[in-house]
């Protein structure tokens, strides 16, 4: 039997980050419904708000790393001369750009918005609200390269036209929601069980491992109800990571990770995280699974982790 054959149960609680972002914050004052248009070519937020009111929508929920490039020329300019009346001696390119935006409100809405991930860009991103841009822009602070993740949450629209973003042809993601952290911290809050005979650094290298693994799963750019539940618990489920330190104690590896439609779905669309861990001895398999809703543009937990058995 698998999964489907057990009932639905409440949760006692609602899963944390791992590391905590900056509080939900309002602009007061501001419409909630106000759209910012961060790029001077056609209105993008009118195009994604178009394709919003047609109908079918695309969720986004990736993990990458949040990026600037200059549209034109003259925006280009601009920016140089803006800094040139700046102290920036001794401040580095990422930190001079970073203080720019934050002091010149104007720039942070000229310049492009890029979403990388693995290095490869991958969105045009354009903040649906004032207070995400402020996002955006914390999100380009100084950081130690390599480390460095952030996560968006919206709603992927049409391509990118080739003004935009200096020729880039890339999907549009109007973004409702921006965490940005370094990795290690994120990683570094998980907590070993007081009853794990891991050692700390056997512990982190765990984890570590766990979040390469899937974050580097082929084309996750976060826009199938599989990768975004698998980003989901990456970011925001801590329990995956220490399963799976408790795994390599026990001289597990960890062999696969499968996502699979739940059989419970019903007016709500819910997928099956399946890990597995196969025995280094003795070959033996065991699996768990974790239940995720998918429904909507914000995933949540539905299921915690338990056994996982095949359906026969």
């Amino acid at each position: 039997m698998s999964d489907e054959s057990s009932h639905r149960e409440p949760l006692a609680e609602t899963p944390s980050l791992a590391i905590r972002p900056e509080a939900c914050s309002t602009v007061v004052g501001a419409n909630p419904s106000r759209q910012v248009i961060s790029q001077t070519a056609s209105c993008p937020t009118c195009a994604v708000g178009s394709q919003e009111n047609a109908g079918a929508q695309t969720p986004i929920y990736a993990i990458g790393m949040v990026q600037t490039r200059f549209p034109s020329p003259a925006i280009e300019k601009e920016f140089s001369q803006c800094i040139a009346t700046n102290a920036t001696a001794s401040l580095t390119d990422q930190a001079t750009l970073h203080t720019a935006l934050k002091e010149n409100r104007y720039l942070a809405n000229e310049v492009c918005w890029l979403f990388s991930v693995e290095g490869v860009d991958t969105y045009v991103l354009v903040p649906r609200e004032p207070a995400v841009l402020d996002q955006f822009v914390e999100a380009v602070k100084p950081s130690q390269r390599g480390i460095d993740t952030d996560v968006i949450i919206g709603t992927r629209g049409p391509m990118a036209s080739a003004e935009m973003c200096n020729g880039l042809i890339v999907p549009i993601v109007l973004v409702d929601r921006v965490y940005s952290f370094d990795k290690t911290d994120l990683l570094g809050a998980i907590k070993k069980p007081k009853a794990s005979q891991m050692t700390n650094e056997a512990f982190a290298s765990a984890t570590q491992e766990l979040f390469d693994r899937i974050q580097q799963m082929g084309d996750n750019v976060g826009a199938t109800d599989e990768h975004r539940a698998l980003n989901y618990l990456l970011v925001r489920y801590p329990q995956i990571y220490v399963h799976t330190a408790e795994m390599f104690a026990q001289d597990y590896s960890f062999t696969a990770v499968e996502v699979t439609p739940s059989r419970l779905t019903g007016n709500r669309k819910l997928v099956n995280v399946i890990l597995s861990y196969t025995n280094r001895k003795t070959d033996v398999i065991d699996k768990y699974y974790v239940r995720v809703d998918v429904s909507e543009r914000y995933p949540y937990l539905d299921k915690k982790l338990s056994p996982f058995y095949e359906r026969v």
